[in-house]
């Protein structure tokens, strides 16, 4: 077990040695995500394009189990993605867990939106869970079975609004993820949603948390309490488990009670 100053936590030795990929694993839950899963004796891979925080991180964390290997690319460039995919594996292995946690809530006025800005919004927030899913495929049969888990969003079940391209491709997530589970159940590979509420990330503390912002969340919430970055990743760790091993096609909402 392992402890912080709010609680006891599990561990769970299936993951120990077991190879994990990561998107956007950086900065934010990403970068929980990774220290987490490195936490846990896992062998875990991480791309993004933030390559001064993503190689500063694996350097924090160069003491674990494993070290963790990163690769800078843009995720939205999907060749560039799976030469990404390609090069983690020769440094971690084959590997059967996915997190596509990958993002952007960037938000523009609706008059200001463009056919680029839409697209662009779409291909970080959607369609790399997709191409990162199809690159393990050939993994996760070979090692009869795996997990992967699609990053949604409670924004889009709140109504709320300003940021269309994202809210949409939150919800086309979980479509995702019901048509992948279907698909490949036969291969014992499990997809699930994990969906968190309004994670206080140094990001959004620092571009969207306000004063009015934390009423509406106290509001909100059931817990009124900050929901945070080891909140959405201690989900991600037992759905990445033996301990979840029936468990797909399903949304786990992690938001304190909010949608």
């Amino acid at each position: 077990m392992s402890s912080s100053a709010t609680g006891v936590f599990a561990r769970y030795p299936s993951l120990q040695d077991r190879a994990v990929l990561i998107t956007g694993g950086a900065t934010g839950i990403g970068a929980c995500l990774v220290e987490q899963f490195a936490a846990q004796g896992a062998r875990v891979a991480f791309i993004d394009l933030n390559a001064e925080a993503g190689e500063a991180l694996a350097l924090q964390l160069a003491g674990a189990r494993h070290a963790p290997a990163f690769m800078a690319a843009d995720l939205t460039d999907i060749e560039a993605l799976r030469a990404a995919i390609a090069a983690l594996r020769s440094r971690v292995g084959p590997m059967t867990v996915l997190l596509n946690n990958a993002a952007n809530d960037k938000r523009l006025g609706l008059e200001d939106i463009t056919p680029e800005f839409w697209d662009g919004g779409l291909a970080v927030n959607l369609k790399h869970q997709f191409f990162a899913a199809q690159a393990l495929l050939p993994d996760m049969r070979a090692a009869g079975g795996g997990s992967i888990i699609n990053f949604g969003s409670i924004s889009w079940m709140l109504k709320q609004g300003g940021m269309p391209a994202y809210t949409a491709s939150k919800a086309a997530v979980q479509g995702l993820t019901r048509c992948l589970a279907r698909d490949l159940g036969p291969d014992k590979i499990r997809v699930n949603t994990l969906v968190p509420g309004w994670v206080m990330t140094d990001k959004q503390l620092r571009l969207w948390v306000t004063e009015e912002t934390k009423r509406e969340i106290a509001k909100g919430q059931c817990i009124n309490h900050p929901l945070m970055s080891e909140d959405i990743a201690r989900m991600a760790l037992f759905l990445a488990a033996d301990d979840s091993a029936m468990c797909t096609a399903q949304d786990f909402v992690v938001d304190g009670g909010w949608a």
